[in-house]
């Protein structure tokens, strides 16, 4: 059984400490306790578990929970948020804990993964529903579609997750993918792909400017109405027309 804190006196239950840095308590507020809870969750029973590299918890505020809570800027409020490949819980959990207004499920396939996170949202008594599956399955979608806001986070290369990620959000909800530096070369080769299902009006984004040493970068990508999107043809004759003639190669 998973606990947030260990028992006093059980010399097994010794825990790593880690002050929080002061960017935690702006970010997170009246809820830094239950963020530091998370901190020493993910430490211990994450990387027992496998879910969290060892290596990695040096950078567990910064790299990770931070990283991931500062995406709430892009989110508006009382918005349905459904995180998908959720592993450890990033960026679902640290949302929940800056966003208390967020309504946000998080979606997963492997059973010891949603066992750590129904053990961590029940422990910290957080309202957040957790689905065990594929975004792609029909029973997911059912369960957790329609959402505003689709969260993703180094789960798949961009254009398999525009196909997980679009039949989940509403009509203009957005998809929101936590990314790298290189997010506007694989914007360029996924593009035709990612519009291909229906999404569109990309971009580019960064959150936690002045917050954290590094921001977070963000592709947004909206899901648009059948009405609104380019019929194939249009979009065959914008590929052409991207492409150099031969006389001018």
């Amino acid at each position: 059984m998973f606990h947030v804190k260990p028992e006093l006196g059980d010399p097994a239950a010794a825990v790593p400490e880690s002050l929080p840095p002061a960017e935690a308590e702006a970010v997170f507020g009246e809820r830094l306790g239950p963020a530091c809870d998370y901190w020493t969750a993910l430490a211990t029973a994450g990387v027992e578990r496998g879910l969290i590299g060892p290596r990695e918890v040096p950078r567990l505020w910064d790299r990770h929970i931070l990283n991931c809570a500062v995406v709430g800027e892009l989110i508006g409020e009382g918005a349905s948020v459904v995180d998908i490949g959720s592993g450890a819980g990033l960026p679902g959990i640290p949302l929940a804990l800056a966003r208390p207004d967020l309504r946000i499920t998080l979606v997963e396939p492997l059973l010891r993964r949603t066992v750590f996170l129904k053990e961590f949202i029940d422990a910290a008594g957080l309202s957040i529903t957790v689905v065990r599956g594929r975004a792609e399955q029909p029973a997911v979608i059912q369960e957790a579609g329609g959402a505003d806001v689709v969260t993703s986070r180094a789960v798949a290369p961009l254009a398999k997750l525009a196909e997980w990620s679009v039949p989940l959000l509403r009509d203009h909800g957005h998809m929101l993918a936590l990314k790298g530096a290189s997010v506007a070369e694989e914007l360029e080769r996924d593009r035709a792909a990612v519009e291909l299902v229906g999404a569109g009006h990309f971009a580019v984004l960064e959150c936690g400017a002045g917050i954290v040493s590094t921001p977070t970068v963000v592709l947004s990508a909206e899901r648009l109405k059948r009405s609104e999107r380019p019929s194939k043809r249009s979009k065959k004759r914008s590929r052409a027309e991207r492409r150099p003639d031969r006389e001018d190669t």
